[in-house]
């Protein structure tokens, strides 16, 4: 008999109490390693449509697969799976509706466009479990089963970008208390790893640390899983690790962002790649959100660097009407019907000349002084005129030059590529 190589997709076992889907499944693959199973390069965290109206805190879901030996081992590897999922997901938060998908078969196109629909549209448990049917997996929905939905496309989803974060978990007992981290070792973990890892730091915030009750002690994020093991090396805790795991991810890709030609293409809850000059000045509304509208010859939409997003608010208060820019960003809900452009990052594609006129300088170096409505200006050192049409244009410096500029990484999305990444 040849052996079995089975997918495994996990999803939705994070709850509002702290739980989440990656500790979930780290316990599954020590369980399923301890009981000797062989589990098959990375397990991979995938993210989701950040702005899909059911979602997790971080709208992630996880797979991983394993070679077994026979019908025997799948059913064991299945009980371990479940078991697990049952007891460590939070079932009585109600928002907590994990999904189990086992799959032995191919990973077809059909498969992998489902994964990306997951990133880029609105999905149904029924679009989900229809193609699970369709394509013979076996599937198990918790309570309404809403996971089922991630655990397919974290099977399925290609992955043409890629990155790698290392999650490290504490111990039950710690869970909701300050997180013993030596930030100074942070540092020294950036100076000697930074562009290979990266999002470690901002100004002076240690941005690989939670703020949330979850089991997570911390993140490093990285193009490269043996930095990771060095970085981790450097980082000095104070507390008990109970256990960690390096995840295959699609974090930081813009997998989510789809190119469009026009504005008037562009819809609520979907995320995009668009370009189109600045319509009118940035402008604060209430919170200390910044606004401003983007336009093409098709439409205009909003755009917002809303008030969490702090110093990249400065670069968009920078842009002029006429600013051409290629903006990168999901829309959510917004003042308008068709929505609000929230801002991940921005290319400033050509500066718009902002001029001012003068009154004309005089051959003898002194500027003039209009000579009267309709009498052109007069110099009043030596008297010498010139007419009205002859005022000097002067084109001031702008304080931002052309190139990309994103939102920090304490504001970033999961999936939002930082510029370190595209340079």
């Amino acid at each position: 008999m040849n052996n079995i190589l089975l997918y495994i997709g996990i999803d939705d076992t994070d709850s509002s109490s702290g739980m989440c889907t990656t500790y979930v499944t780290c316990v599954i693959l020590s369980k399923l390693k301890d009981c000797g199973f062989n589990i098959i390069g990375f397990p991979r965290l995938i993210r989701l449509n950040p702005f899909a109206r059911f979602k997790t805190r971080g709208n992630g879901a996880t797979s991983f697969k394993l070679e077994l030996k026979s019908d025997k081992e799948v059913d064991e590897v299945k009980k371990i799976v479940l078991e697990n999922v049952q007891q460590l997901s939070v079932l009585q938060d109600e928002r907590t509706n994990p999904g189990v998908v086992f799959y032995d078969g191919e990973i077809t196109q059909e498969l992998q466009e489902f994964g990306l629909e997951t990133i880029r549209n609105i999905v149904t448990i029924q679009d989900a479990e229809t193609l699970l049917n369709k394509v013979g997996a076996d599937f198990y929905k918790f309570k309404n089963g809403r996971g089922i939905i991630g655990a397919l496309a974290a099977i399925s989803c290609p992955l043409n970008d890629k990155t790698y974060e290392l999650l490290t978990y504490r111990i039950p007992e710690n869970y909701g208390t300050t997180r013993q981290i030596n930030h100074e070792s942070v540092v020294e973990m950036n100076d000697n790893t930074y562009p290979d890892t990266f999002d470690n730091l901002d100004q002076g915030y240690v941005a690989i640390e939670p703020h949330t009750p979850c089991p997570v002690l911390y993140g490093i994020r990285s193009e490269n899983p043996e930095i990771l093991c060095q970085a981790k090396d450097i980082v000095k805790i104070s507390e008990p690790v109970e256990r960690s795991c390096i995840y295959l991810t699609n974090q930081h890709t813009d997998m989510h962002l789809q190119k469009v030609g026009n504005i008037s293409e562009m819809n609520k809850f979907k995320c995009y790649i668009v370009e189109g000059t600045v319509r009118n000045k940035p402008h604060v509304i209430e919170g200390g959100h910044l606004i401003f509208t983007l336009g093409d010859d098709s439409g205009q939409v909003e755009c917002a660097a809303y008030e969490p997003t702090k110093q990249f608010r400065e670069f968009v208060r920078e842009l002029e009407p006429e600013d051409f820019l290629r903006v990168y960003g999901g829309i959510g809900e917004g003042i308008t019907p068709k929505g609000t452009l929230n801002i991940e990052k921005f290319e400033l594609l050509k500066l718009a000349d902002l001029v001012v006129s003068k009154n004309p300088m005089c051959d003898c170096g002194k500027r003039m002084k209009s000579a009267g409505t309709g009498k052109g200006f007069k110099c009043p050192k030596c008297g010498s005129k010139l007419g009205e049409d002859e005022k000097d244009t002067i084109i001031i410096q702008r304080n931002i030059k052309k190139g990309f500029y994103e939102t920090p990484p304490s504001a970033r999305r999961h999936l939002s590529k930082p510029i370190v990444r595209i340079r």
